[in-house]
């Protein structure tokens, strides 16, 4: 297998130092990552051939959010092995599968074996950043997680985002902006607060940060006067397409748990890509 060509010199050059840790702990660091949401990439030593040091099933595990941990035996090996999976992480390369080092002809190493390593893209979860923890928000957070999503509520009312409130979401007091920082963009931000200035600025926050899926819980009467501040507020045409409200599957829904079933089906069809 060719050896991806990085697409940005400074990928190579700001490489991250790996955090010692045994091939269970990187498992584990691994799947804990995807279950909130983010994706990375990890490399596993499956041969050694000859003198190397390398040893096969060791691991080294990149993420998107700046964990690295694992080794694969240092020196210009794992130096190699991390800007591979730099550019799976960066899209700009597909160095899935095995891939075969010789130390000494290829990377210059005085041990001059061969060693086998297996590259894999760790995808995680979809995220979801719930704003607002309220009754409503209290139905739909639990449903999506249990369909898997990575989901996280956050709400400046501290009785609403107590740690542990909702089974299987990730529950935080504080601001959405900020919360959102650690929320990748390929998310989705879902908006249902207690105050309609509030959503507004919720809505106009998500949509400039790029989220990949921006709705909010409401009337059509309130979808109109949202869309219609945000075009006077500049958003693009396609801005204002994209945003979802109403939010959810149209069947009547009225109580909390109804409306968690209409907009769990919306947010299945949307990763779906349907």
């Amino acid at each position: 297998m060719k050896a991806p060509q990085l697409r940005d010199v400074s990928l190579a050059m700001s490489l991250p130092l790996p955090e010692p840790a045994a091939p269970s702990r990187v498992l584990s660091r691994a799947a804990d990552d995807a279950g909130r949401g983010l994706s990375g990439a990890m490399a596993t030593v499956m041969e050694r051939h000859g003198s190397a040091p390398s040893t096969p099933g060791q691991k080294i595990y990149l993420s998107e959010g700046g964990a690295c941990l694992g080794t694969v035996g240092g020196g210009a090996v794992e130096r190699e092995v991390l800007q591979v999976l730099a550019a799976i992480l960066a899209k700009s390369s597909e160095g899935f599968g095995v891939r075969t080092f010789s130390l000494g002809a290829e990377l210059g190493m005085c041990c001059g074996g061969r060693v086998e390593v297996f590259f894999e893209e760790i995808v995680g979860l979809v995220p979801c950043l719930v704003v607002g923890g309220g009754h409503v928000a209290s139905a739909v957070a639990p449903t999506l997680a249990r369909v898997g999503f990575a989901v996280t509520v956050v709400d400046a009312r501290e009785g609403w985002a107590e740690e542990g409130r909702l089974e299987g979401v990730r529950t935080v007091v504080g601001d959405y902006d900020d919360v959102g920082k650690s929320i990748a963009r390929r998310g989705a931000v879902l908006v249902m607060t207690h105050d309609h200035a509030l959503d507004q600025q919720a809505i106009e926050w998500a949509l400039r940060e790029g989220f990949a899926y921006v709705g909010g819980i409401g009337s059509r009467a309130k979808a109109e006067r949202t869309r219609a501040r945000l075009e006077a507020k500049g958003f693009s045409e396609a801005d204002r397409e994209r945003f979802q409200m109403p939010l959810g599957v149209a069947i009547g829904a009225r109580l909390p748990e109804e409306i968690a079933v209409s907009v769990c089906a919306e947010m299945v069809r949307w990763r779906r890509g349907l």
